[in-house]
């Protein structure tokens, strides 16, 4: 089972599409209001597992200061405000779409944040500590923007919306770390890596396909009633992300060495779209299910474009130093 939860993890340019599909499909074919019900536990896989493999002992650690505030900068000065401008723009009669569209800008870096990082050869140690930063403060201040930029047109109970958010972040944040410490005192660091580390971002990701199940089974009549919906939010989701890949670019190439500037593209281009997807579909009630519809579309486009972009990063940034050849001892040919 491990095995076939792993290979699908890394293979969501084709699992969440293909889970779109069977959502829509079970939707538009009888009522699934009683997938509600299974929303808390599928939130709950999908947050808990991958705060299991959190690093948070990285954020004490110096270097790339420079790269960490350039990130923080533009995820919650730049990209917040680009969403709601964008969002204004294509759904102003539509308030829950906006919030959609803003809660997928909102919340910064995710695991595939250091992946991604990885594939393409970047600073992985600041890949981490954005991440962690990245995903504290955005927890923390999604509330706070979602109020002061959409309080006038979205129905929001603040304090509701901080108690979802502390039960579906920071709860599981604290029972992931405290697994993890767990898990390495029994085991050691070692096996810890080796045997179980692996395993968490799995289970992670079936949490991520049974949310984003649920998201479509849930708009599938509204969608078969209104297919040009699906443009209409696939082009403004195009459009954030290409505007943020463009600025994170050209900030990273003229401000960062090449490692940093991977890790700061990676770390503002990729949003945790779980975490905005728990808080759409867990907080606000039957009116979220819209800015539900949003945040899974927008996997789509996140997965395939990071994807993408890994492809030409060496030509972006220059290709990746090689380590120089050990220095043979003296003596030896």
């Amino acid at each position: 089972m491990w095995k076939i939860l792993m290979m699908i993890s890394k293979n969501l340019v084709l699992a969440i599409p293909a889970v779109m599909v069977l959502g829509f499909i079970a939707g538009a074919s009888g009522n699934m209001a009683w997938l509600k019900s299974l929303i808390i536990p599928f939130t709950f896989l999908m947050v808990y597992p991958m705060m299991v493999t959190l690093k948070v002992r990285e954020v004490f650690a110096g270097g790339n200061v420079r790269a960490q505030l350039i990130t923080q900068l533009v995820n919650f000065a730049v990209v917040p405000f680009m969403t709601f401008g964008i969002g204004w723009l294509f759904f102003r009669e539509q308030p829950y779409m906006m919030l959609g569209l803003l809660l997928a800008g909102l919340v910064p870096t995710s695991g595939m944040t250091i992946s991604w990082t990885g594939f393409a050869k970047g600073n992985m140690a600041a890949a981490v500590k954005m991440t962690v930063i990245g995903l504290t403060l955005g927890s923390l201040l999604t509330p706070l923007y979602v109020k002061g930029l959409l309080g006038a047109t979205v129905s929001m109970n603040m304090a509701t919306v901080f108690k979802q958010i502390g039960l579906i972040v920071f709860l599981p944040m604290a029972l992931g770390y405290l697994t993890q410490r767990t898990l390495i005192s029994r085991y050691g660091q070692k096996t810890f890596a080796q045997r179980f580390a692996p395993r968490f971002p799995a289970m992670s990701t079936l949490g991520v396909l049974g949310i984003v199940f649920i998201a479509l089974a849930l708009k599938a009549k509204t969608i078969m009633a209104a297919p040009q919906m699906l443009v209409q939010i696939l082009l403004p989701l195009a459009i954030v992300y290409l505007i943020n890949y463009v600025l994170s670019t050209v900030l990273g190439r003229v401000l960062l060495p090449r490692g940093d500037a991977i890790a700061m593209v990676y770390g503002t281009v990729m949003r945790n779209l779980s975490i905005a997807l728990a808080v759409a579909i867990n907080a606000f009630g039957a009116q979220g299910s819209d800015a539900a519809l949003v945040v899974a579309l927008a996997y789509i486009i996140q997965v395939q474009s990071a994807a993408w972009y890994v492809k030409f990063t060496d030509r972006f940034f220059g290709p990746a130093p090689v380590p120089e050849p050990a220095v043979q001892a003296a003596g030896t040919n």
